[in-house]
């Protein structure tokens, strides 16, 4: 057994959104993030519902192909939790909390990608805090244009 210490980052961040949890919830799905987020296109999601449901299980593309699995989905406390495993890149835990604020909500994102080889330990390296940052600010800015519009940003505009 090959015991070995991991090589990982850990980044959180805080949105504001503009719309309430109960609204906002629904959207953090494999399927209904299609519907506001540039370049998201899962490849296939097996789901008994056809959304987000514990247990849910998605591919995403890339080389080598991401699995995620749904580990946890409280609906009531707004919290989801993704497992994305990018083999031989990645292991990745996401969780997602909403909390309620006088304009509509703030999202507690946080990623924690461990490196599983050395294409993992490159990735690990540049998911830098500015990297982060970027990448949840433009989330941010497509989610809240999809609240107030109901379409997606135009590419370019985030």
């Amino acid at each position: 057994m090959l015991i070995s210490k991991p090589v990982r980052a850990v980044r959180s961040y805080t949105q504001r959104l503009v719309a309430p949890p109960h609204v906002v919830f629904p959207l953090l799905c494999p399927v209904r993030e299609a519907e506001w987020a540039n370049g998201w296109d899962p490849v296939r999601v097996w789901s008994a519902s056809g959304v987000v449901e514990e247990d849910c299980v998605f591919t995403t593309p890339g080389e080598p192909a991401a699995v995620w699995v749904v580990t946890r989905l409280d609906r009531a406390r707004f919290f989801v939790e993704m497992v994305k495993v990018t083999p031989g890149v990645t292991a990745c835990r996401l969780t997602v909390r909403l909390e309620q604020s006088a304009e509509g909500c703030v999202a507690q994102v946080c990623y924690r990608h461990t490196s599983l080889g050395p294409p993992g330990d490159e990735f690990v390296a540049g998911f830098s805090e500015s990297y982060y940052a970027s990448f949840m600010r433009e989330w941010e800015q497509e989610l809240n244009h999809f609240l107030r519009t109901g379409g997606k940003l135009p590419r370019g505009h985030s």
